[in-house]
C-alpha cells in the first residue's frame, strides 16, 4: 500500500525551566485526555523507566477512536519521541524537544504524520500541513495553561 508523510513543526513557550516543562509533560496520568480538550481516557503501560505505551481512547460523536503510542523519553536531552503503533496512521512520529529560553523554555515540536494511500496534490498536502499544525499547536496551548496552573501551585 502506498503511503506518504506530512511534515510539520511549531514551538510553544512555557514560563518554566525546560527541565520543569519536560518533567511535567512526561508525568503521564490516566486522566490526561481532558487536558487536551477532548473526552476520553488513557491507559498507561510502563515498559521501563523511560519507555511506555499509551493507549488513548477518544470519545467522538461516531465511535470511540483509539490511538496507541510508543513513548520513548530521553531525559538527559529533555526530549521525547512519540511513535504511533495503532493501525490508524501507524508509524507517524513526533519529536518533542524542550529548550531553555530566557526566563522560561519552549517546546520545539516536529511531526511526521504518515497517511496511507496515494499522495494527494501539493495544495492538499499544504492544507493537511496547516490542519495538523493548528490541531497539535492548539493541544500544546491547552497543555501550557494546565502546566502553568499545576506548577504555579508549588
Amino acid at each position: 500500500m502506498d503511503s506518504y508523510s506530512v511534515h510539520y513543526k511549531f514551538s510553544q513557550h512555557f514560563d518554566f525551566s525546560a527541565k520543569e516543562a519536560f518533567d511535567w509533560s512526561v508525568d503521564y496520568r490516566r486522566d490526561d485526555i481532558p487536558l487536551l480538550g477532548k473526552a476520553g481516557g488513557r491507559g498507561i503501560r510502563r515498559i521501563n523507566r523511560d519507555t511506555l505505551i499509551l493507549t488513548d481512547t477518544f470519545f467522538t460523536s461516531r465511535k470511540p477512536e483509539i490511538k496507541r503510542r510508543l513513548i520513548r523519553m530521553y531525559p538527559e536531552r529533555l526530549t521525547m519521541v512519540n511513535t504511533r503503533v495503532s493501525p490508524k496512521d501507524r508509524y507517524s512520529q513526533f519529536i518533542y524537544e524542550f529548550v531553555p529560553e530566557g526566563h522560561g523554555s519552549r517546546l520545539d515540536f516536529t511531526g511526521a504524520h504518515v497517511f496511507y494511500g496515494k499522495r494527494p496534490s501539493p495544495s492538499k498536502v499544504a492544507a493537511l500541513t496547516r490542519e495538523l499544525t493548528e490541531e497539535d499547536a492548539d493541544i500544546w496551548k491547552r497543555l501550557a495553561l494546565a502546566m502553568k496552573k499545576d506548577l504555579s501551585k508549588g
